[in-house]
């Protein structure tokens, strides 16, 4: 049987064993910007990389140029992190598929739930909490704040929250409120598909007395709202009107022409003889071209900024 089907006959899209090659035989196909380095992300993984070695294998493909090459289809930040830790080699997954851009579009960032449920899995598992500290290169404080994420908010809420982008600072605020009052606000983010903490410290302040999982210290700020408070929500609602008003007559047509765009620039990096050519001679169009083709809304600064 080949290593590349299932004993379903279904197609595989890595071989079966990963391959041990020379870092030096692995060609990039995205062009990494000079600044990444000082990224967090890069410090994360750098860290990650230090103190529990390599988690997720780069994939490959083999290079039809040259048989001793293999282009490399994923994993440049985890590349460049082992070159600076010393390492030559790197075992890797071997891609059955040339499929050169489509991994990262795969990639979905964990939110302060599936982050809260990833450590807390960790910790029932023995992993100590300075070993996940190091790995993701946040301090014990850090770790142990995220284990604790859920304490005092309601199951309900907790499963209404657990799959959405929502931060941390949110549950903090949540932790003030009773269940009831913590349900309510959580329907109402995910009604206005709004998780900030404006919209959560909004809630907080219009909850009553009897709804606070604690009364309010004595000379704090009640719920009661001054003529000045009206007067600055209304200056705040004008100045978004008149934002709104400047992007309006522009938005649906930026929003088509980036539509287009991103269609055109997603079945041309599918390709992945047009990615090689553009990786090798025009690196700095390929950059662009994939950050264009990753867009999931248009920017607000295009839609202000919009071309004559």
């Amino acid at each position: 049987m080949s290593d590349q089907t299932n004993l379903a006959g279904v197609r595989l899209a890595f071989e079966r064993r990963g391959v041990r090659l020379p870092i030096a035989s692995l060609t990039p196909m995205k062009r990494l910007r000079p600044s990444v380095k000082l990224s967090s992300k890069y410090r994360q993984i750098l860290t990650s990389v230090q103190a529990v070695g390599l988690v997720e294998p780069p994939v490959v493909i083999g290079d039809p140029a040259d048989p001793s090459r293999h282009l490399l289809l994923d994993g440049h930040l985890r590349i460049e992190a082992l070159k600076d830790l010393g390492e030559t080699e790197v075992t890797c997954l071997v891609a059955t598929d040339d499929d050169t851009f489509t991994y990262n579009k795969r990639i979905s960032r964990l939110s302060a739930p599936q982050e809260h449920r990833m450590v807390v899995r960790a910790i029932e598992r023995g992993v100590a909490p300075e070993r996940l500290a190091g790995a993701l290169g946040i301090n014990v404080q850090s770790i142990q704040r995220r284990a604790q994420l859920m304490d005092g908010i309601c199951e309900e809420t907790a499963e209404l929250l657990k799959d959405t982008p929502c931060p941390m600072a949110v549950f903090d605020v949540l932790r003030k409120m009773a269940p009831f009052r913590q349900l309510e606000t959580a329907q109402m983010m995910i009604n206005q598909g709004n998780f900030g903490k404006p919209i959560a410290m909004a809630m907080l302040a219009a909850t009553p007395e009897g709804q606070l999982a604690k009364p309010r210290r004595k000379g704090a700020a009640t719920n009661a709202v001054t003529r000045e408070q009206v007067a600055r929500l209304e200056r705040e609602l004008a100045s978004l009107q008149v934002q709104i008003k400047s992007v309006e007559e522009t938005f649906g047509l930026d929003n088509l022409h980036l539509t287009v765009a991103k269609a055109y620039l997603t079945r041309l990096l599918g390709n992945a003889r047009v990615v090689r050519w553009l990786a090798q001679q025009r690196p700095e169009y390929l950059t662009e071209f994939q950050a264009i083709a990753e867009l999931t809304s248009l920017p607000a600064e295009v839609s202000a900024a919009a071309p004559n």
